[in-house]
């Protein structure tokens, strides 16, 4: 049995914290709200957070590398334990306003993270209000 890791972006005004279906009740749900949005700048409004534009910006111009760091420690401690009790699911949602740009980022982020640490999981990744970006590992 392997451990999949479910990651989702999210918005908090529009669909609101994604619910498990898994029959777990849930997992981390992580705010981005608290690092400056770059969909206030008018150059990012139209991208995401896959845009180089919008990873330079968050990357160099907000808090984002040090919460960043923080959510791999918070979420290496569980996924160490869940792997040595052979769980199968983990839930990790990144929300932000609009679900486009620090909610999208993390989520692509730390599944990079994850998918490097931990190769014997499967990390899937919903972007919820950019469905186009879709895609697992």
């Amino acid at each position: 049995m392997s451990l999949t890791i479910e990651i989702h972006s999210f918005s908090y005004k529009k669909g609101g914290i994604p619910k498990d279906n898994t029959g777990n009740g849930g997992g981390f749900a992580f705010d981005c709200r608290g690092i400056l949005n770059p969909g206030r700048v008018e150059e990012y409004k139209q991208q995401t957070g896959c845009d180089i534009g919008v990873i330079d910006y968050l990357e160099s111009q907000t808090e984002m590398p040090k919460f960043l760091e923080l959510v791999k420690n918070i979420v290496s401690i569980n996924i160490d334990n869940y792997l040595a009790r052979n769980f199968d699911h983990l839930q990790i949602n990144f929300g932000c306003t609009g679900g486009q740009h620090r909610s999208v980022y993390c989520a692509e982020k730390t599944a990079a993270f994850l998918r490097d640490k931990y190769p014997q999981t499967v990390v899937t990744i919903s972007h919820d209000e950019q469905p186009q970006l879709n895609h697992n590992y």
